[in-house]
């Protein structure tokens, strides 16, 4: 899931582990300059939580790949 900011990542985290997901691998600053971090559903799907800086998010959630 992308999300605009780094604290949206980590509302998502939270809200995520607040629902009983199992968090894996909290989100960090990582080495490509985003901000990321994965936790794994009650099904046991894992699902990663990330900000990219270099990537706007449009309104709707879409982004446009650089050429």
């Amino acid at each position: 899931m992308n999300y605009a900011s780094e604290a949206e990542v980590d509302a998502m985290m939270a809200k995520a582990e607040a629902a009983g997901a199992q968090l894996l691998k909290p989100a960090v600053k990582v080495f490509w300059g985003g901000y990321s971090g994965y936790f794994a559903d009650a099904d046991g799907h894992v699902w990663e939580v990330a900000h990219n800086p270099f990537w706007p998010l449009h309104e709707n959630g879409g982004i446009d790949l650089p050429e």
